[in-house]
């Protein structure tokens, strides 16, 4: 269990509807089974002092992220659109980082990337994190395999003590296993495993 305080951060990854509804256009299988439990982690963390951020995919209607314009997705979290919006019964309280914007691969909460460079660069997340004194971060959200992942290994190579909420996230599993090696990768990495509800 994590102990929630001011030097720690929940960081909720994507509980978006495109993800986390079952009409979304890349939706998660069980995505909408994490709403309640995010909602207990947010509750918790609020009450001790700790801080809530969001990461929010927020795609251009064309971008090479999307198969039709040469990636490997469907099209999902259209700006402005129903996919993109947070899930109607999400508790959505503290910032948000968008990722993605200029039509970039935004898997990490910390970085996006461009598809034809691969060039990196930073989102405001790390900043935001930095200025509250944060030390410790909790990852929860969608998805396990992928923005999870992503979001949780750049968090523990930045410094910052890393936490994954097992019961607060769920797998595309693309290929199957795919959750499960995520998980392994986290771990190998040094982030270390949680309960949202004890």
């Amino acid at each position: 269990m994590i102990r929630w305080d001011e030097r720690t951060a929940l960081l909720v990854v994507d509980v978006q509807n495109d993800f986390a509804d079952p009409a979304g256009g890349l939706s998660v299988s069980g995505g909408d089974e994490v709403v309640p439990t995010v909602n207990a982690a947010i509750a918790a963390a609020e009450a001790a002092g700790a801080g809530v951020l969001y990461t929010q995919d927020w795609h251009p209607p064309e971008t090479p992220h999307f198969a039709r314009d040469g990636g490997i997705w469907p099209v999902h979290c259209v700006q402005d659109t129903w996919g993109a919006a947070f899930h109607p019964q999400l508790r959505v309280s503290g910032e948000v980082v968008r990722k993605g914007t200029g039509g970039e691969d935004g898997y990490s909460g910390f970085t996006v990337r461009d598809p034809a460079s691969g060039h990196p660069s930073d989102t405001l997340l790390e900043s935001l994190l930095r200025d509250r004194g944060v030390t410790t971060v909790a990852v929860a959200g969608l998805a396990t395999d992928y923005c999870v992942r992503a979001t949780a290994l750049d968090a523990v190579q930045r410094g910052f003590a890393t936490f994954v909420l097992i019961d607060a996230v769920r797998a595309v599993d693309l290929q199957p296993g795919d959750g499960a090696r995520a998980f392994e990768a986290m771990r190998r990495a040094g982030v270390r495993s949680a309960r949202a509800i004890p």
